[in-house]
């Protein structure tokens, strides 16, 4: 098992200031969402999911790339 598997990051100003590794998508998906409730009303506040053992495939970002 991978414990840094999925990975979650919050950046401001195109800068991490926030990180966090977890081994399955559940954990990484509840971090995920709450970091958008504790985190996301700030300015330019930008949270990525990435799927390190995938090559760091982008999972979820916030906001989302369609906005």
């Amino acid at each position: 098992m991978d414990l840094q598997r999925f990975h979650v990051t919050l950046s401001h100003g195109g800068r991490p200031v926030m990180q966090g590794w977890w081994p399955d998508l559940a954990t990484a998906e509840r971090k995920f969402a709450a970091w958008i409730g504790e985190r996301g009303g700030r300015g330019d506040a930008r949270i990525t999911l990435t799927d390190e053992a995938d090559g760091g495939r982008v999972v979820k970002t916030w906001p989302d790339e369609d906005r």
